[in-house]
């Protein structure tokens, strides 16, 4: 692995940055939190015209940039460090992919040229909570978080030559704005039941969606109700390379969320650094006190570790290397730690409601929800790996 960067990765790293600062302060994050879709049209607009990021990893014949998948994980650490809502996440990392996999080529050249563009925003509706497992983050991905074929979770049928959905989902990322739906939905029964992949439009008839109120509000999520709703099937219906398909995705959002994570994370110890310089107790201050120095220096050695694990594994994307879930773990504790120390460390103000480092906490553990827990992606990396299994010693 070469630990150097491009000058096109550092160009990407540095104009975005420049961009969120200017657009993504605070104040902005604050006020695009309580907008209808949770996030600001006009931020995602400038990342789609003056950086092409919806497209950051789509082929230019999609009309996209061409870059490779690490690139657009660099450009999620820096999203991440100002935890700019957008629906980079929902969009470009998770919905784009399965369309270009497994879509046909019509849909293909229908869809992924509007997300290159930034004109059209998608996500993946699975039932609540089993984007992990759906993933392949957890545990095995074996079809049963569709809904086993049973009640809960999304149906489909077929009728007069039309896929037919009904059911519902929750915790889905930018669900109740996204402009397209690829819903997991389960087709063929109890006794052949398999699962399978949707596209919905926004307008579709039936469709019903909801902002939910959650506990990371950066991260927005909807409540989709599916009532008889029309559907599209994504490809062929070829559902036997689905489950590689999805646990391929989540290897790659692995990497692009540990990279998220540590943009924050250090973010945070950044904030934390310039308040304990600044605030003064017993005529010192703070940060001249040696136990908050080995704290905050318990928090770098944390970050710079998690930094080196996501970095790799947005590396190991290309190269058919599947690490991102232990990324992802070690990323979420520095991002945990430092957000926790940052409240800490900040005194009274620090545990006002109002106050910033509550967010980087919230996104901290609202991942966790999401794509974990820590200790069950490593345990799932482990049995991958075959870690602990016994081998027969031949004597």
């Amino acid at each position: 692995m070469d630990p150097s960067f491009t000058a096109e990765q550092d160009e990407i790293r540095r104009t975005l940055r420049e961009l969120l600062h200017k657009r993504s302060g605070p104040h902005e994050l604050r006020a695009a939190l309580d907008t209808p879709a949770g996030h600001d049209p006009a931020l995602w607009a400038a990342l789609a015209g003056h950086l092409g990021l919806p497209g950051l990893a789509l082929s230019e014949a999609y009309g996209g940039v061409g870059c490779p998948v690490a690139d657009l994980a660099l450009a999620c650490e820096e999203t991440g460090r100002t935890l700019a809502p957008s629906p980079l996440l929902a969009t470009s990392v998770l919905a784009a992919p399965l369309i270009l996999a497994l879509g046909t080529d019509a849909q293909r050249t229908a869809l992924l040229p509007r997300i290159a563009a930034g004109t059209l925003t998608a996500t993946l509706a699975v039932p609540a909570p089993a984007l992990a497992t759906a993933l392949a983050l957890t545990c095995v991905n074996d079809g049963d978080w569709a809904g086993g074929g049973r009640a809960g979770g999304v149906q489909a049928r077929r009728v007069a030559g039309t896929w037919r959905l009904y059911g519902e989902t929750a915790q889905v990322l930018d669900g109740h704005s996204a402009g397209l739906l690829l819903v997991a939905a389960h087709t063929g029964g109890y006794v052949r039941s398999r699962t399978l992949l949707f596209l919905v439009p926004q307008d579709s008839a039936g469709l019903v969606r909801v902002r939910q109120t959650v506990l990371d509000a950066t991260r927005p999520q909807g409540h989709v109700q599916l009532r008889d709703v029309e559907a599209e099937l994504l490809g062929s219906g070829d559902e036997q390379g689905l489950p590689e398909v999805l646990a391929l995705l989540g290897d790659r959002a692995a990497a692009a969320l540990a990279c998220e994570a540590v943009g924050a994370a250090d973010r945070a110890l950044e904030r934390t650094l310039e308040y304990v310089g600044q605030r003064e107790q017993f005529g010192r201050v703070i940060g001249s006190f040696q136990a908050v120095q080995h704290r905050l220096a318990d928090v770098y050695v944390q970050l710079q570790a998690a930094r080196s694990a996501a970095y790799y594994a947005a590396w190991a994307t290309g190269r058919d290397e599947r690490v991102g879930g232990l990324a992802l773990a070690q990323a979420l504790e520095a991002l945990r730690t430092a957000a926790g120390e940052a409240i800490q460390l900040h005194g009274g103000i620090g545990f006002t409601w109002e106050h910033e480092a509550h967010l980087y906490f919230k996104r901290a553990v609202g991942d966790e929800l999401l794509f974990g827990p820590a200790h069950r992606l490593r345990a799932h990396a482990a049995d991958r790996a075959r870690l602990f299994t016994l081998k027969e010693v031949t004597v």
